[in-house]
């Protein structure tokens, strides 16, 4: 078929059955086509591979692969066979593959319609595919898809807060495992989506969820992971996405180029991507280098908040105890009121420091995303220093400055503020320390 164009295939009837309509996809020496089932008057795809010049016996290989692999498998997101038949006419030789049509959008299309994905949606598709994976990989012996990309994933039917269904296609890279054995693997799948095993030639389950990982990094980023950048052949995708810490640790697990560092199966992703407090339990560091031990992380976290907690939050009140002298006339805080400042500033360092280690544990360890972690930790450093003084200063001038008319901006509001925002800053020289000690 090679230099033959739709229109010598439209309404050509193959096989006195399957009427051509239109083409889906062309590649060297294939074309997908929609056509008609003339006895069913079904809509169905069909594969064609051609006896043409740039036709090599490795395709025939995998042609003859996928036909045995979809002959074996029944599963609702996944396209049934139907028919397969040999072509031998004047016009053209080859094979033919007759498959269900899906009428849906690939991924692919959907991100050059400009449609955005939420991390809602994209965990919904990462478990819908893991679960269509699943099926595959337990198979006996396991199949492994190798050529997972958003054009060869179709959804229909989104509404509301669900995602829609999820639909796996286009099985001419797949390989099972008992093909490996003993024999050379032909190096096929799709570049920026395949492991760096596969390029080798070697494809195990594990590659699949490598290759789901990317794409699911591409409908995020809306980037090809081939032009994202890597550090050590990892896709550095953080930087630019502002996803929760534990999908970020999760997809970065899943997209690993060690198999060693990489979930060992399609259970153990999904158990973690449901529960991401588990990936402790599987997961090897994901990054080379010094990993922090949980009590030096939660000392120095509260021994930085305590020493400098207490000098800022009292220095910066006696700064400002300046600006009320300026402003009304008169000193109106004390030696008394300063120590109790002091106070202040001990106990807002001390639950500060245990704050910013719980949270650093339980949602950045090990830590994949520095500048988020720098976000978070000082957005709670403020806001909980902030609301904590509010109490205080409050509390403070209906007993202390009953003689005064209070003005709750100045005597409240402001001096609070002002121990949220030292309490903020001291948050980002101990998320510099981790960042650090993390050798990131």
């Amino acid at each position: 078929m090679s230099g033959q164009n739709i229109g010598d295939l439209s309404k050509e009837i193959l096989a006195d059955r399957y009427q051509c309509d239109r083409r889906l996809g062309k590649q060297a020496g294939r074309q997908t086509l929609l056509a008609r089932d003339l006895k069913t008057q079904q809509q169905v795809v069909v594969k064609l591979l051609s006896f043409s010049s740039d036709f090599n016996w490795e395709d025939l290989k995998l042609f003859e692969r996928e036909v045995e692999t979809l002959k074996s498998l029944s599963h609702v997101a996944i396209p049934r066979y139907l028919d397969s038949f040999e072509i031998d006419t004047p016009n053209r030789k080859g094979f033919a593959l007759v498959q269900t049509y899906i009428e849906a959008k690939s991924l692919q299309e959907y991100l050059s319609d400009g449609r955005t994905f939420s991390e809602s949606e994209v965990k919904q598709l990462a478990a819908a595919l893991l679960d269509i994976l699943g099926y595959l990989h337990q198979r006996q012996p396991p199949v492994i898809h190798r050529d997972i990309k958003p054009s060869n994933i179709l959804l229909k039917n989104r509404s509301g807060n669900s995602v829609g269904e999820v639909y796996l296609v286009d099985f001419g890279a797949v390989q099972t495992l008992a093909t490996q054995q003993g024999k050379t693997v032909t190096v096929v799948g799709t570049y920026g989506y395949m492991p760096p095993e596969q390029f080798g030639g070697r494809a195990v389950p594990a590659s699949d969820l490598y290759s789901l990982g990317a794409t699911l990094i591409a409908l995020i980023t809306k980037q090809h992971p081939a032009d994202l950048p890597q550090q050590d052949l990892q896709i550095e995708f953080e930087q630019i996405t502002q996803l929760s810490p534990a999908f970020t640790n999760w997809l970065k697990w899943m997209t690993n180029p060690s198999l060693d560092r990489r979930p060992a199966s399609v259970q153990i992703a999904k158990e973690v991507l449901e529960k991401p407090q588990q990936i402790h339990k599987y997961s090897l560091p994901l990054r080379q280098g010094k990993t922090v031990d949980t009590s030096r992380l939660f000392w120095n976290a509260i021994e930085s908040s305590l020493l400098s907690g207490t000098i800022a939050v009292g220095t910066w009140v006696q700064i400002y105890s300046v600006f009320l002298f300026l402003l009304m006339g008169t000193f109106i805080i004390n030696k008394y009121i300063l120590l109790t400042v002091y106070v202040l500033g001990f106990v807002l360092g001390l639950g500060n420091g245990i704050i910013l280690a719980i949270v650093t544990r339980l949602c950045f360890f090990p830590l994949t995303n520095s500048k988020l972690h720098r976000q978070v930790l000082a957005t709670i450093s403020i806001l909980v220093s902030t609301s904590t003084s509010i109490v205080f200063f409050q509390q403070v001038t209906v007993m202390i400055f009953q003689n005064y008319a209070i003005n709750y901006m100045i005597l409240v509001l402001s001096p609070s503020l002002i121990s949220g925002l030292s309490m903020g800053a001291i948050s980002k020289y101990f998320a510099k320390w981790y960042q650090q000690e993390s050798g990131l």
